[in-house]
């Protein structure tokens, strides 16, 4: 990261690719909108509300006085005409100048006060190699890892320079190159583990891209070459190839299921999160706590399919809090953060820790690394705050200070400019699959979804044929006696009936599904995997399903229904009209105009997936 920059970070990298970032006296801090000025006086005051306890400063607060000075005032040992003359003085502020006065309440609510998170971190992260950013709680490891990945939140401002093989991040897609695995397992719970790594493969891998194989094919085939045969292999059987692995091929048929309940093992689905990405074939993968949430048994198993994935050739980068010794060596490179989100040390961990451990005895004070004890967890304990203190040290001072500092930086340099002759990776789309391709994937997942969720399929089937039978009993032969005006209306009224029941109990069935799959949709679209648009196209139900009139759509349903099975009718009713002369006069229901509501509820159809797809892109739920 290189000071002056801007931007979310993004990423751009082939095989064997190197990244480095550096920072200059910069930071990662939430924006701020509020500011205003006080006095030393008001200041002294406020500053020792502060150190008050919690129930002290909820009832106490710094008022301005009209001398220029300001006084402490108990809001609760206020007299009756002391409360009133401090009202009346509120009020006559929001009288004089109400926008001046909403304009501050909204700032004393909105207010965000800057924190650094980071501060001037710099390093580099070599190929086919394994990372670990190790610190204590709140060093903004988390933020780091999504600042390397191009998924900071816009709340957060980056200022510095992140190259991937030289090349600024900012000028490619992010989620064409990397992976980034969050904590979190988030995965339709209906689908087994071959198909859910089917559809990321045919969103954004080749596992199942059977047309890019045919063009390939019919090039080869043109130009006269021949095809390499394991390399034609290979893409045909990519899928099969990452679950090997990843250790899943016995768990191929295996139903996802729900966290906690049924289906896979917390491990497994960790394991099954990390494949899914890897079939999109990344260069270097963030992982964000692998091993959250796992025995020291799970936690093992994930870590060697982790290093699997780095002996064929990929780069990855982990956060993990607090590693075991065997998870801790198995990684090749180490950066430690302190609290304040500073570096204090860059650098290969050696055999058994012996590059880390030399560094850190090498401090003065420095207490030596007991036989069989855990290198993280003696580096952890011997770089906290307290110990620096004891110490009369600051660890990223002596790191900064280092021949090892000197060396990444040097190395830093070289990395930061593009090695001759090479060239941008360019992508002429920011999804791998094209629109339509999207759409029929999604579609593909929706149908295993719901066709095996029996809360939602089941019940539909039931309370659908239950409401026909109900219904049906109550109404029967209604529509052959059409002699009264009253007739018709006991028709309609039965139409609407039936509308009103299966309108609300769809919607009460499809909500517990979209609830749980709106998650999965966030880390989806996150990864690049399709967009808002194909993913709402493919819910959207039969267009002989829905009906809208106007803004209200049963009114259009009213009007189609009555229509079709009435509006045809010649029969007199007995105030001598006809059934379709009563329609058109009463109701303005016309027959002629069938198509028209075909087209209004075409219409409303596109309009209502066009805003869910722009609202489900635009607002996000799922917070950290």
């Amino acid at each position: 990261m290189e000071g002056g920059d801007l931007y979310r970070a993004g990423s751009s990298l082939r095989r064997g690719s190197s990244l480095a970032w550096r920072n200059d006296n910069s930071g990662i801090f939430p924006t701020s909108n509020f500011g205003y000025e006080e006095n030393d006086e008001e200041a002294l005051m406020w500053a020792a509300l502060e150190k008050q306890p919690t129930y002290a400063r909820l009832r106490r607060g710094v008022l301005p006085t009209s001398a220029g000075g300001a006084t402490e005032i108990d809001v609760l040992n206020l007299g009756f005409q002391e409360r009133k003359n401090l009202l009346d003085r509120l009020v006559k502020v929001a009288e004089e100048d109400n926008e001046k006065f909403l304009l501050k309440l909204k700032n004393r609510i909105d207010r965000k006060i800057p924190v650094h998170i980071l501060k001037d971190v710099s390093g580099s992260i070599k190929p086919s190699r394994m990372t670990l950013l190790l610190g204590p709680p709140s060093c903004g490891k988390t933020t780091l890892l999504l600042a390397l990945a191009g998924k900071l939140d816009s709340s957060l401002k980056l200022s510095g320079r992140v190259t991937y093989n030289g090349h600024d991040m900012n000028e490619f897609v992010p989620q064409r190159t990397a992976a980034y695995i969050s904590q979190h397992d988030l995965h339709i719970g209906e689908m087994t583990v071959r198909e859910t790594l089917a559809f990321s493969a045919r969103c954004q891998g080749v596992g199942t891209r059977y047309e890019l194989l045919a063009e390939l094919s019919r090039r080869e085939k043109a130009a006269n070459i021949k095809p390499d045969p394991d390399i034609d292999i290979f893409m045909k059987v990519f899928v099969e190839e990452i679950m090997e692995l990843v250790e899943l091929n016995p768990l191929r048929q295996a139903i996802v299921g729900l966290p906690g309940l049924t289906g896979l093992s917390t491990e497994q689905r960790k394991r099954l999160t990390i494949a899914v990405e890897l079939v999109a074939n990344p260069s270097i993968i963030f992982m964000d706590e692998p091993t959250s949430g796992l025995d020291a048994r799970a936690a093992a198993i994930v870590m060697r399919t982790v290093r699997n994935t780095v002996d064929t050739g990929r780069t990855v980068v982990c956060t993990i809090h607090q590693p075991s010794i065997d998870i801790f060596e198995a990684f090749d490179e180490l950066l430690l953060l302190k609290r304040g989100g500073q570096e204090i040390y860059v650098g290969p961990l050696g055999r058994h820790s012996c590059h880390l451990i030399k560094y850190f005895e090498g401090i003065r004070g420095v207490s030596k690394i007991e036989d069989g004890y855990n290198p993280a967890t003696w580096m952890l304990e011997v770089t906290t705050t307290a110990q620096e203190m004891a110490l009369g040290v600051d660890f990223a001072e002596i790191y900064k200070g280092s021949e090892l500092y000197r060396r990444n930086k040097q190395l830093i340099k070289e990395l930061s400019t593009p090695a001759p002759g090479s060239k941008d990776l360019y992508f002429v789309t920011q999804y791998s699959q094209s629109f339509l391709t999207q759409c029929l994937a999604c579609l593909w997942k929706q149908h295993w979804s719901y066709w095996r969720n029996p809360p939602y399929t089941a019940v539909r089937f039931l309370l659908t044929t239950l409401i026909g039978i109900l219904l049906g009993t109550m109404f029967w032969d209604l529509g052959n006696k059409i002699t009264k005006v009253q007739d018709l209306l006991n028709a309609m009224g039965s139409m609407y009936a039936a509308v009103l029941f299966l309108g609300v109990q769809n919607a009460a069935s499809a909500q517990p599904v979209v609830a749980v799959e709106r998650t999965v949709f966030y880390r989806e679209r996150a990864a690049g995997m399709y967009s808002a648009l194909p993913y709402a196209l493919a819910q959207r139900m039969p267009i002989w399903w829905q009906w809208y009139y106007w803004i209200c759509p049963v009114a259009w349903t009213l009007y189609g229904l009555t229509t079709s099975q009435f509006g045809d009718i010649k029969e007199s009713l007995e105030t001598g009209e006809s059934v379709d002369q009563f329609l058109r006069s009463y109701f303005g229901f016309k027959h002629e105009l069938l198509w028209v509501v075909a087209a209004v509820v075409l219409g409303f159809t596109v309009l209502f997936a066009f805003t869910f797809a722009i609202s489900i892109k635009l607002f996000n739920f799922q917070k950290r």
